[in-house]
């Protein structure tokens, strides 16, 4: 689609110039000919790149006049791209490591100040899948810093952002934090990911300490057949997680009782619509505490909502009980 409205005018300026002032390929002087102008959308805001072209003018180099731009540039933005790679990088955080979906991310980038379409969003994921591909399929750095190692203990999880679409599935070794192979598949059944396990036992170069993953009956046979003898643990986040799912629900079912007691906050403010009094705005301060503590949920199992929700009214009550000490009147 194209643009509606004018683009603001960049709140940052960089100025960028090449480090090397001798050609490459033939080592002569190159000479700054000509700027150019790039606005780059990041995360700190819209920048306005001014860049020094230089060029080599020896008639008989192989790169004759040939447009030499500033070595910081690709720090910034990849070529012919509005949006920088910081940016990029947030929206591929955002749907692998935090599931979220498109509209999510678009919602999430439109918050931090990014005009941006959410068609927009789905170009940089591919972005960021083809670059996260170039990284993984660097042979030479992986089996360097594995060998320093000298072993890899696996990590095997699936990735699915969106319910009915392909898994992601990621290994990645423990030790280094390294992903050494990401891939899409249509199904999880042992025979495809026991290709993958080989593809990364064959690539390696070192031997496999362990495995830790789900308890996945498919990832379980085919860590079996790849890797026979080798240790094979249930991951701590996901037996956490089912050794916790009765406390889980016992702390949704006192969440759900702790709100109908404060069911109540929305008369209060009514009673007090239009005053500007100090009391008035006390009442008010309260209320959007409470409002505030409804809404913050936990993440289980390591931090109960409900759990949670009961501290932070616990700690408006006793403000409360101190506000009436002193004088003042409990709300009813």
């Amino acid at each position: 689609m194209a643009r509606t409205a004018p683009r603001p005018e960049p709140a940052i300026t960089r100025d960028l110039s090449p480090r090397r002032t001798n050609c490459p390929h033939c080592d002569s002087p190159m000479r700054a000919d000509y700027a150019n102008r790039r606005t780059v959308a990041t995360l700190a805001g819209l920048t306005r790149l001014n860049l020094t072209i230089r060029r080599c003018h020896h008639a008989g180099c192989p790169a004759h006049k040939r447009p030499y731009r500033p070595e910081a540039e690709g720090h910034v933005a990849l070529p012919r791209h509005e949006f920088g790679l910081d940016v990029v990088a947030l929206v591929g955080r955002l749907r692998y490591a935090e599931h979220r979906s498109v509209p999510e991310i678009h919602r999430h980038l439109r918050g931090r100040g990014l005009s941006i379409a959410e068609r927009t969003v789905t170009n940089l994921l591919d972005r960021y899948d083809e670059l996260l591909a170039v990284v993984l399929t660097d042979d030479r750095r992986l089996r360097t810093l594995l060998a320093g190692q000298g072993r890899v203990v696996l990590a095997i999880d699936g990735l699915q952002p969106d319910v009915g679409h392909e898994v992601l599935w990621v290994i990645r070794d423990v030790l280094s934090g390294e992903v050494l192979l990401a891939r899409s598949l249509l199904s999880a059944r042992r025979t495809e990911l026991g290709e993958l396990l080989r593809q990364v036992r064959d690539g390696c170069g070192v031997p496999v300490a362990g495995v830790v993953s789900d308890g996945q009956h498919s990832i379980r046979n085919a860590v079996a057949e790849v890797f026979p003898g080798v240790p094979h643990q249930l991951c701590q986040f996901h037996f956490l997680r089912e050794a916790a799912k009765p406390i889980y629900e016992a702390d949704r079912h006192a969440k759900v009782q702790l709100k109908k007691k404060v069911r109540g906050v929305r008369g209060i403010e009514r009673s007090v619509e239009g005053r500007t009094d100090p009391a008035a705005e006390v009442v008010r301060g309260y209320c959007s505490a409470v409002r505030s503590a409804l809404t913050d949920d936990g993440r289980p199992p390591l931090a109960a909502s409900g759990l949670k929700l009961h501290a932070r009214l616990q700690a408006i009550g006793s403000s409360l009980g101190r506000a009436e000490a002193k004088g003042g009147c409990r709300p009813s």
